[in-house]
């Protein structure tokens, strides 16, 4: 189920610019060609053809790639989809499907790592892994991100990888049973995490404070820290001496400018809702990303209109969570009590003036929480109970952290969710926890929250239809669907109308250079050039040029006639995602 969802319409949509980026940093290539100048810059000639763009590239071409066009980030996914698009070509299925592999492996190793590490008795940890799966399968981010060609996925499942083996070395460690080999997969695993995403680092934070809380043995401390140590010395090699040595420039730069656009234009500038990092902004910008960490609230933060509507739901939870707490564990349940949630519940929708469902759901909210930690606090032994703080600080450092840096950087345009993703597999194993404990309890308790939950089903699959539609801007980033690739097309386009004596002539826009390291030497852009010549076969000698006096038309010229053929209109931005 996991992988047909993440397959469905995985290449309905063209890329749009991170992704842009990818394709071009994992054939060592910028965005805008500083390493093409003798493609695109030749003194004696305008023209170049796919075939002198796909000259071999080098090592360092690699590295200056990824340092031009993502600050010296993931090099481990750069090199990963290199070598995938080597053996499986260069459409946009092929370029999206490591992380819709990544994103259903993903599921399977949360299956198993409840198995391994959650042990309730034998038919109740098969539930829990399994619901824990389902949860996880139908996840609104991991199923975005997995019709996305960028590291998250892989950044996802190596994280819960080194976690799975961290803990195992804990368990063997108990028993002086681990071995060497344990600590180099799990060194190897932060190595590859911190390359592949360098905010994985949270969830290692998080390795750190387990040990520092819960581990009482030198050897272990030891061990670990050698692990750690040679990791780090690894992604250090790539930061000192490979195109991570722009990063922390880069990263204090876009600090100062985000900050001063948060200061001057914090709506108008061109990259979305940017503002100063006061407390009233950082938590407001704070509660979408809370909310949609767990599925059973995803979505209510920008659905819940008006205080008073808010108060009363929250009343309400309180109340039901009183009649829960005094009379769960009664032998004799009052008759009135059997009614009481489903009627408190209910006049609440009475009264909500907006989106009565959604305010509906926040009612249980409080309810479900409380469900969590009823089962976090009866469910487990003394013994377990280390385990079970990982897995909260798991699901809450990853976005404490990102709320750190916006007060640190001054501006809050890093609090998103995708930055804190890697929270998502332990937030799906504590919401199973939960619906565990909630078909536990009596049925007067079970029915109504159940019912409450089906309809946050219902909710959590029109945020899916939306994001197979390409219409969930927290997701996909657009609420306008994009159409098919249309660079794609125009290859292919070129590829059918193109004769020897043709010319190609691609539009370009006047360039934007924030910092030195965008600097191209040349005033305009040849993105799109570049973006057709992507899909062009490596060794065609096709007729190319940049034409300066046209921003929006690719155009074929017939070489016999001089008869000019649109390929493609992007019609500005329209179509240049």
């Amino acid at each position: 189920m996991a992988f047909v969802l993440r397959l469905y319409r995985a290449d309905a949509y063209g890329l749009f610019f991170d992704e842009k980026a990818t394709i071009l940093i994992s054939q060592g290539i910028p965005m805008e060609g500083a390493n093409q100048h003798d493609v695109f810059d030749k003194p004696d000639s305008p023209y170049f053809t796919p075939k002198e763009f796909w000259r071999p590239k080098t090592l360092a071409d690699f590295n200056e790639a990824v340092s031009r066009s993502d600050i010296g980030h993931s090099p481990a996914y750069y090199a990963m989809l290199w070598t995938w698009i080597k053996a499986f070509g260069l459409s946009d299925l092929s370029l999206r499907f490591p992380s819709i592999l990544f994103g259903t492996l993903t599921v399977l190793l949360v299956y198993f790592f409840v198995k391994r590490h959650l042990r309730l008795t034998p038919e109740t940890t098969d539930r829990l892994a399994l619901i824990s799966a389902f949860i996880a399968t139908i996840e609104p981010l991991f199923i975005a991100h997995s019709h996305i060609a960028r590291n998250y996925t892989m950044s996802f499942f190596l994280t819960l990888l080194a976690t799975h083996v961290f803990l195992i070395i804990i368990e063997k460690e108990k028993a002086r049973k681990a071995s060497v080999g344990l600590y180099i997969g799990y060194c190897a695993l932060v190595s590859l995490s911190i390359l592949s995403h360098y905010l994985t680092v949270t969830v290692f934070l998080s390795h750190g404070l387990y040990v520092l809380f819960f581990v009482r043995k030198w050897p272990v401390w030891y061990k670990l820290g050698v692990s750690f140590a040679v990791a780090l010395g690894f992604v250090s090699l790539w930061m000192l001496f490979g195109g991570g040595q722009s990063t922390f420039g880069t990263l204090k730069y876009q600090a100062e400018f985000y900050r001063m656009l948060a200061e001057t234009n914090p709506v108008n500038n061109g990259f979305g809702l940017i503002l100063p990092a006061t407390v009233p902004n950082v938590f407001w910008r704070a509660i979408p990303v809370f909310a949609d960490l767990v599925i059973f609230t995803n979505g209510l933060a920008t659905m819940i209109v008006g205080y008073r509507n808010a108060v009363v739901a929250f009343l309400i939870g309180l109340l039901c969570i009183f009649i829960i707490h005094r009379y769960r564990n009664q032998r004799q349940t009052p008759q009135w009590v059997k009614f009481a949630i489903p009627t408190l519940l209910l006049a609440g929708m009475l009264y909500y003036s907006i989106h009565p469902l959604q305010h509906l759901v926040l009612s249980a909210m409080l309810p479900f929480f409380y469900l969590l930690g009823l089962s976090l606090m009866e469910d487990f032994r003394p013994g377990d109970r280390p385990l079970l703080l990982f897995l909260i600080m798991l699901s809450l450092i990853p976005t404490l952290f990102l709320l750190l840096m916006a007060f640190r950087s001054g501006h809050t345009y890093g609090v998103t969710q995708r930055y804190s993703g890697f929270s998502f597999p332990y937030v799906c194993i504590l919401v199973a926890l939960m619906i565990q404990k909630l078909f536990a309890q009596r049925l007067w308790i079970s029915l109504p929250l159940a019912a409450v939950l089906f309809i946050q089903a219902g909710f959590v699959a029109l945020l899916l239809q939306q994001i197979y539609n390409d219409m969930a801007p927290k997701y996909t980033s657009y609420g306008v669907p994009r159409t098919k690739n249309p660079f794609w097309y125009s290859a292919k386009k070129i590829q059918e109308l193109y004769t020897p004596g043709d010319t190609v002539l691609y539009p370009t826009l006047k360039r934007k250079e924030y910092t030195e390291i965008d600097k191209s030497g040349r005033p305009y852009d040849i993105l799109d050039a570049q973006l057709v010549n992507i899909y062009l076969p490596r060794d065609a000698t096709y007729y190319q040029r940049i034409d300066t006096t046209e921003q929006d038309k690719i155009v074929l010229v017939k070489g016999k006639t001089g008869q000019k053929i649109t390929i493609f209109d992007l019609e500005g931005t329209k179509y240049r995602y």
